[in-house]
């Protein structure tokens, strides 16, 4: 049997050019066709529910302790399971819609219950989030930060490269692409000269470029992950994009870092890919330098090379792509952020969600965020139908992609769209 992820693999499911989602692929999210709940799978523009080939006995054979896993609402439980037993279930849901394999093709009892198209069923939230991290791992965006705000010279911290920098953010607020989201208030200080603040709506609402992972063990407190066995404790991986205010951010952020400025909403894709999806992907991240400690050190290939992609869309008016950039320039890698994160006895839980930070690249239209790509709004980015931006209007839509290609396959992460509406 060919591997889950081999160039060669096809599928009896129709896939369209170009699709996000070939049998390679095998995504798991939660979907609600009607009254219906249930955890899926997606190949092309098909979605898959996994609890009716349960019903059928297609997993029989596997040696899963309990299969009512896959009657949750959330992809909590199914994270939990050992690494052995996830795989176990990607190479048999392989095996079953493969071209060569006969057992379900012909069932139509089976078909007609298990396959939804894509437009006919409701995405959710994948997993309840209990805890989220945001990181701060781009070396290009943090740069940049330090040259708006900061002494061009002198625009990273002094233990920026030293440790990957996050903070403990808001998980209640993070929803699902397709969510709208309304412009915060707060306060804010336009003229630094000014000692009273302002309240009302943020006028330099933004975007942030980010990528997000989602742990799949339980620890107990006081425990660590060491960096070399980190990954076995990821269970994949989605767009996020990071809402932020950045006026509000300006005032609020010292000493404590960001609050009402990153709490009002994060927009997630609906779909997990898996890191055995992305396993074809890997590549080399930036030379570290200075060397990290000891417990940071990890050898082999720890970043992926994933295309990113965001557009805005003002309302009534064509989309215009301002950012393309591309995971793979993150200075601090997925598993130094979890080892980093569990390093003093934080305990963590499957579902947790750990954000990358905005990641923008070396050339100006790879920045991932208004502030950078107007420069703090000294440079108006253009759209299609005539209008600028420094930062997001109101009824603006935000969309973000993410795509991996190599060898004649893709890997695609769907969408991430949200919306921003009026403060309330």
């Amino acid at each position: 049997m060919l591997k889950s992820n081999h160039p060669e693999l096809t599928t009896w499911i129709k896939v369209p050019e170009n699709s996000d989602f070939p049998i390679q692929n095998l995504p798991y999210g939660i979907a609600a066709s009607g009254d219906l709940i249930f955890i899926a799978t997606r190949i092309g523009d098909t979605v898959v529910d996994i609890s009716v080939l349960v019903d059928f006995g297609y997993f029989d054979s596997l040696e899963i302790p309990d299969l009512s896993i896959f009657y949750e609402k959330s992809l909590n439980e199914l994270a939990l399971l050992p690494k052995n037993l996830r795989i176990a279930i990607r190479e048999r849901l392989t095996e079953i819609f493969s071209s060569s394999n006969m057992e379900l093709q012909g069932n139509e009892e089976v078909l007609q219950l298990a396959l939804h198209q894509a437009e006919q069923v409701q995405m959710l939230m994948p997993v309840q989030v209990g805890d989220y991290t945001d990181f701060y791992s781009s070396i290009e965006h943090a740069t940049n930060v330090g040259k708006i705000f900061r002494d061009p010279e002198k625009a990273l911290l002094p233990n920026w490269k030293h440790l990957p920098v996050g903070y403990h953010g808001r998980a209640s607020s993070i929803v699902v692409s397709g969510t709208s989201i309304h412009r915060p208030k707060g306060q804010t200080r336009p003229n630094n000269d000014e000692e009273t603040p302002h309240f009302g709506p943020s006028k330099q609402l933004d975007f942030e470029l980010e990528m997000a992972f989602i742990t799949s063990i339980k620890t107990n407190l006081g425990d660590s992950i060491p960096v070399d066995q980190a990954e076995d404790a990821i269970f994949g991986m989605v767009i996020f994009n990071d809402l932020s205010a950045r006026d509000i951010q300006n005032w609020e952020y010292v000493p404590l870092g960001p609050f009402l400025s990153k709490s009002f909403g994060s927009v997630i894709s609906p779909w997990v890919i898996t890191m055995e999806a992305l396993e074809p992907f890997r590549t080399k991240g930036p030379i570290q330098e200075p060397e990290v400690l000891p417990y940071l050190q990890i050898k082999g290939d720890h970043n992926f090379d994933i295309q990113l992609e965001v557009a805005i869309r003002p309302q009534k008016a064509e989309q215009t792509i301002v950012c393309q950039s591309n995971t793979k320039y993150l200075y601090w890698n997925m598993a130094q952020q979890l080892t980093h994160q569990t390093v003093a006895g934080c305990n963590i839980n499957p579902g947790d969600m750990y954000a990358s930070g905005t990641i923008s690249g070396p050339s100006p239209d790879s920045f991932g965020s208004m502030l950078e790509l107007s420069w703090k709004g000294t440079r108006p980015v253009k759209m299609k139908d005539g209008s600028e931006r420094n930062f997001i209007h109101d009824y603006d839509t935000i969309t973000m992609k993410a795509t991996a290609q190599k060898n004649g396959v893709r890997i695609g992460f769907g969408e991430c769209i949200t919306q921003i509406l009026p403060a309330k």
